[in-house]
């Protein structure tokens, strides 16, 4: 934001701008306050008008199976940032006995999200909390989930982080939600 009133809001997020001219913030049909500027893949927001990457529908009640498997295709395609929007959806209409586990999952998507946006303390610290949320589920292995290969992944991303400069090319670095899983062909 600005110091100085006379000039318009932040260049990047235009914050300020829209109090002071008195336009409506962008709302979804329910009211709530939402940004409706187009996304990357990496979910940064983009200029209005911009071309952009579809969103995940929010809300959306999907089995475990289906939650894992579109998190995972995500993922794949180098879209971590979208990957936890549909395992937040698990996360918000889980079981309670659940709710740690796919909270877990959703923030080791968000790390991967911000290694690949270069920001190496933030998906440091994400990927260790999720692995943290997660470990006390590797004794049950609820829906096929190699907890501890999660756990590693995190770890090594998390520790090699601080080492290397640069993004983390996201598909590349997707981990394998499932036991089993293979790649896909590249």
């Amino acid at each position: 934001m600005t110091d100085r009133p006379a000039e318009p809001g932040c260049e990047h997020c235009g914050a300020g701008t829209a109090a002071r001219a008195g336009s409506a913030r962008d709302r979804d049909p329910e009211g709530r306050a939402r940004n409706a500027r187009p996304r990357d893949g990496l979910g940064r927001p983009l200029p209005y008008g911009a071309p952009g990457v579809a969103r995940q529908p929010e809300g959306i009640e999907r089995s475990p199976r289906q939650t894992l498997a579109e998190a995972q295709d995500l993922l794949d395609r180098g879209m971590p940032f979208h990957a936890h929007e549909v395992l937040e959806d698990a996360w918000k209409t889980a079981p309670e006995s659940e709710r740690q586990l796919w909270r877990g999952l959703a923030q080791l998507a968000v790390g991967l999200t911000h290694a690949a946006r270069c920001n190496a303390k933030g998906g440091a610290a994400l990927l260790r909390r999720g692995a943290g949320a997660i470990a006390p589920y590797a004794h049950t292995v609820p829906y096929g989930i190699d907890i501890p290969g999660l756990t590693a992944w995190a770890g090594a991303l998390a520790d090699g982080l601080g080492r290397r400069e640069g993004p983390v090319e996201a598909a590349g670095n997707a981990p394998r939600l499932r036991t089993g899983e293979a790649r896909p062909p590249a």
